[in-house]
């Protein structure tokens, strides 16, 4: 059994993973802390009442009775890098939902997060946490730096393009859209349900951090600068992530030929899904899941590929992609714990 912490619990991303770690046949809960401890689990979130009795313990002041083999840190940017050497050096491996660790250049992290990073000597330790892109080093790692929910489906979406050289590098356009939990738990007057509901808003128009990420995996895959332009919006739905992608090809392509590319490319991925031809991507089919459903297209007057990806951000965009790197950093079964199906309607 991986015993196994979770700091943030009281959080979305933290109560996500808590709820998939209670169905685990390998795991254990052993630890649950926030700042806003200590009570009880249930008194956080009433769904959970006789399903886990732990406390959750008040951050800073949490007693290990045992020592966890992993913890979670469900915790806001800035907080991983201040607690993660001190859980690696007593052997314990970390996987932090922060942007934290995304970047291998502290002057990249400063640049995308407006701070310098306090842990600089552990970038070069930490793996991009997406299993479809880096799988075998994260099996071997002890730090894994899990992605922002924007740029899973961005990545997903310009993978099999790029890496195929079928795009201009210099022409990548991503229209994201996400529902309010991707704000986290704490309500501010933006996410005000007067405010939000039937209402869809851009912002960080220029210079949302996800955009440094996606530039820095991609690049890495191709070896060449790639830029990315990307804007974010918010709508009035909880859960779920949709995005259009497009990007110019270097070459004429039919769309059979670039959904045929992108089927061999995901063929053995399990939460990969390419949909046939006339079919698209929508919320409903991914909730509460780990997939994330492609759709694949070309408009030959104008030379674009659009490719046009769905998830859950709190599942493959946040915890179940979490639990997904934990099966990989232990040897278990990749889909152990996230087999099921989205939740309809």
């Amino acid at each position: 059994m991986v015993k196994v912490k979770v700091i943030g619990a009281a959080g979305f991303g933290g109560i996500g993973i808590v709820e998939m770690l209670l169905r685990h046949p390998e795991a254990e809960i052993v630890s649950l802390v926030d700042l806003e401890g200590p009570r009880r689990l249930e008194e956080f979130f009433p769904h959970l009442r006789g399903c886990c009795d732990l406390v959750v313990q008040v951050a800073g002041e949490e007693e290990d009775e045992v020592q966890p083999d992993l913890v979670f840190m469900a915790t806001p940017d800035g907080v991983g890098m201040s607690l993660a050497k001190d859980y690696l050096e007593r052997g314990v491996k970390v996987i932090d939902y922060s942007g934290d660790f995304r970047f291998r250049d502290p002057a990249e992290h400063q640049r995308w997060y407006g701070f310098e990073h306090q842990a600089p000597d552990l970038l070069p330790r930490a793996v991009y946490g997406l299993p479809e892109l880096n799988r075998t080093a994260i099996a071997q790692a002890d730090l894994v730096a899990n992605p922002g929910c924007f740029a899973v489906g961005a990545i997903l979406g310009w993978l099999p393009a790029v890496k195929a050289d079928l795009v201009e590098l210099d022409s990548l356009i991503c229209d994201g859209k996400s529902g309010v939990s991707g704000a986290g738990k704490k309500p501010t007057p933006v996410h005000h349900f007067p405010v939000r509901n039937e209402n869809l808003s851009a912002y960080s128009i220029v210079g949302h951090r996800h955009t440094g990420e996606i530039e820095a995996q991609l690049t890495l895959v191709v070896e060449r600068p790639i830029r990315v332009t990307f804007t974010p919006q918010v709508g009035p739905w909880t859960r779920g992530i949709l995005s259009t992608l497009y990007g110019t090809l270097r070459r004429e392509i039919s769309a059979t030929e670039v959904r045929a590319l992108y089927e061999e490319f995901y063929r053995k991925e399990p939460f990969v899904r390419i949909l046939p031809e006339g079919e698209n991507p929508g919320l409903l089919s991914v909730r509460a899941s780990n997939f994330c459903d492609l759709s694949v297209h070309v408009d030959p007057r104008t030379r674009r590929l659009i490719v046009i990806t769905c998830l859950d951000n709190l599942m493959k965009g946040q915890a179940g992609n979490a639990l997904q790197n934990m099966n990989l950093m232990f040897g278990l079964p990749e889909t152990m714990g996230l087999e099921r199906p989205a939740v309809y309607p």
